[in-house]
C-alpha cells in the first residue's frame, strides 16, 4: 500500500527533489539497510520506508551550505542505501551524490542508470582499471548490471566477450559484445582465455571457473560473493568484490556516454507509482530485459 507523507525539508549539505521517475533494484526489500539505519542491520528500524534508490527528477529546494545543484536544476543520483527512496513525489538526500541528468534522454531512462550502471562504472574503472585494448568477459551479460557491463567495456575500446542464455545471445551481442557464448550449452573455457578483466555477476561455479581463463596479472572483479583468494594467488591474478556506493564523478562520465551514444539505458517497462507493487512482484517473476521504472510526474 501507499499513503500521503509530509513533504521532506532539506537539511544541512542537502537538496530536495521533485521525483520525475524511480526505478527499481532486485531484491532492495530484502536487504538490511532497507529497514534499519545500518547497512548490516544493526541500527533502530525506521519503519515506514520509501523504497527505489535511483532516480531523476528536478531541485525544488537545497538546504543551508548548498551552492550546486540549484533549483530547477534536472538532476539523477543513488541514494545512500539507509535512507528512504524515490517511490515517491520528493525525496531528500546529501547534494553531494547528485549529479546533472543525461540531457539526451528522458528522466524515465536517466532513472533506470544510477545504480546498475555506477555498478558497472566501478568494476570496470575503479576497480579493473580497465585499458583499451584489453579483453573482457562478463559473466551474465543479460543481466541488469551485465547490460551496462557491456557497454562500458565496449565504450572503453575493450574487447567484450559474454555469457548468457540462448534466448539472449542476439540481444547482448547488440549491446557491443564480440563473442556471446551460451552458458547453457557451452563451456566458457573453450571459448575465451587469456582474458584481462572478468566481471562476474553470476557467483558460483562461474566464478570459480573464472580463474583459469585470466592471463597472468588479469583480475576478477565480483559483486556477488567475496572471492577466493588462494585460487587467486595460485592463478598469479586479483579478486575483488565491493557493493556498489553513491558516487557524483562515476554519474557525470556515465552521463557523458550516454550523451555521446557509448551507453543506452534499456527499460523492460514503465509504470505509474500507484503500481510500484506490481513492479516489485515482476522483479521476482518475471524474465526481463533491463530495468522497472516507476513514472512519478511529467
Amino acid at each position: 500500500m501507499y499513503e500521503e507523507a509530509p513533504r521532506p525539508k532539506p537539511g544541512p549539505g542537502e537538496v530536495l527533489v521533485a521525483v520525475k521517475a524511480a526505478s527499481m533494484t532486485p531484491h532492495e526489500l530484502t536487504w538490511p539497510a532497507t529497514w534499519t539505519h545500518t547497512s548490516d542491520g544493526t541500527g533502530p528500524e525506521r519503519t515506514p520506508i520509501i523504497p527505489s534508490h535511483e532516480f531523476s527528477g528536478v531541485v525544488a529546494e537545497s538546504g543551508a551550505g548548498v551552492e550546486s545543484p540549484v533549483e530547477g536544476d534536472a538532476v539523477y543520483g543513488l541514494i545512500p542505501f539507509v535512507r528512504d527512496g524515490a517511490a515517491a513525489e520528493y525525496v531528500v538526500l546529501p547534494a553531494a551524490v547528485l549529479a546533472p541528468k543525461p540531457a539526451t534522454v528522458d528522466h524515465d531512462h536517466a532513472a533506470a542508470l544510477p545504480l546498475a550502471a555506477s555498478s558497472a562504472w566501478q568494476a570496470l574503472v575503479d576497480h579493473a582499471d580497465l585499458q583499451a585494448g584489453q579483453h573482457v568477459l562478463v559473466q551474465g551479460g543479460a543481466g541488469g548490471v551485465g547490460i551496462f557491463v557491456v557497454q562500458l567495456a565496449a565504450g572503453l575500446g575493450a574487447r567484450v566477450s559474454a555469457t548468457a542464455a540462448a534466448g539472449d545471445l542476439g540481444f547482448v551481442k547488440g549491446l557491443g559484445a564480440e563473442q556471446v557464448i551460451d552458458y547453457a550449452h557451452d563451456r566458457f573455457e573453450d571459448h575465451v582465455r587469456d582474458v584481462d578483466v572478468v566481471v562476474d555477476l553470476v557467483g558460483g561455479a562461474a566464478q570459480s571457473r573464472s580463474w583459469s581463463v585470466l592471463r597472468p596479472g588479469g583480475v576478477l572483479v565480483t559483486l556477488v560473493t567475496p572471492p577466493d583468494q588462494q585460487e587467486a594467488a595460485r592463478y598469479g591474478v586479483r579478486g575483488a568484490y565491493f557493493i556498489v556506493e553513491p558516487n557524483q564523478n562515476a554519474l557525470r562520465s556515465i552521463a557523458e556516454f550516454v550523451d555521446d551514444g557509448r551507453l543506452r539505458p534499456v527499460l523492460d517497462r514503465v509504470l505509474p507509482l500507484s503500481e510500484t507493487r506490481l513492479g516489485y512482484e515482476a522483479l521476482e517473476t518475471a524474465k526481463r530485459h533491463g530495468k522497472i521504472v516507476i513514472h512519478v510526474a511529467d
